[in-house]
């Protein structure tokens, strides 16, 4: 387990250990949430390695990653716990075939018959420290467990009627994504830090290429680089992400291509756009414009 960071600088450094770049703003923003011991709130498109922070931060301090992916429909028994009623079942008949029905009946409300999800996996005690839990894309999920889930903030407790109340010995590292599809709660957003995720400028973006994609030529990495800067301002539906980037310069190398080209665009350009709206838009005329930019 390495230690809490003791500053702005510290964070940064033990994210880049794990070739996760981070701007000021973003370290700034995770070095108060750890220090103050506060949710973080990260807001942003899709792909701009929100998700990949939680992940990073997880490995940067050695603790355990628990993650719980939001959805429309997620309630208590797929976010925080449900009883295993089959096991249980099986229980009792294994009770009644050897006659001690009684005895089994006072412990079928049991840790043993409890299956735990993410929510409550969170405030178990762990020998190397609080784990990192990540509650991914909360605004896919419905306003009821919104609304659970900031009691459960408030102070990392769960009361579970069979067994009583679980507290966490100490509070996780809590980190929230959301890609802004609708509005997370007001409430939910005081309870956390929060930090938008922006874009990354492209030398950052060089940078994150660089130690993600380490086999990519200099060469290529600024072409690659400055043509996807170009693409995001070009008014799409759906601009590429730091993910797709690193996917479309993992697809240029799988080509053998030697430069970035019209061609190679054109051949590759669905790594990057996922819209065929968008890929209509950017046809030969818009990648010459943006490659001879990009130069």
């Amino acid at each position: 387990m390495t230690a809490t960071p003791d500053s702005v600088e510290q964070v940064r450094g033990l994210l880049e250990g794990q070739d996760y770049i981070a701007g000021d703003r973003l370290s700034t923003a995770v070095f108060l949430a750890l220090s103050l011991k506060r949710p973080l709130f990260l807001e942003g498109e899709a792909g701009v390695g929100k998700t990949e922070l939680g992940v990073a931060l997880a490995a940067a301090l050695g603790r355990r990653l628990i993650r719980l992916q939001c959805h429309e429909g997620l309630d208590l028994a797929g976010a925080a716990y449900e009883w295993n009623h089959a096991r249980q079942i099986l229980a009792i008949r294994l009770a009644e075939a050897e006659q001690r029905v009684d005895e089994m009946s006072e412990g079928l409300y049991s840790r043993e018959f409890l299956i735990e999800r993410p929510l409550l996996k969170a405030l178990s005690p762990r020998p190397e420290g609080p784990p990192v839990l990540l509650v991914d894309e909360l605004d896919r999920a419905d306003e009821p467990f919104e609304a659970y889930l900031l009691e459960f903030l408030s102070d990392f407790r769960m009361s579970i009627p069979e067994l009583g109340e679980v507290r966490a010995p100490e509070a996780p590292v809590v980190v929230l994504t959301s890609n802004r599809t609708r509005e997370v709660h007001d409430a939910l957003k005081r309870r956390c830090l929060y930090c938008w995720v922006d874009y990354p400028t492209q030398a950052a973006e060089a940078r994150i290429l660089q130690a993600r994609v380490p086999g990519l030529p200099e060469v290529l990495r600024a072409k690659v680089v400055g043509f996807v800067q170009g693409l995001r301002r070009e008014g799409l539906f759906k601009s590429p992400g730091v993910s797709e980037t690193l996917d479309w310069a993992e697809s240029l190398m799988a080509m053998g291509a030697r430069e970035v080209d019209t061609q190679a665009v054109s051949e590759t350009l669905g790594a990057l756009l996922k819209y065929q709206e968008d890929l209509e838009q950017v046809d030969e005329s818009v990648v010459d414009r943006l490659l001879a930019a990009s130069a």
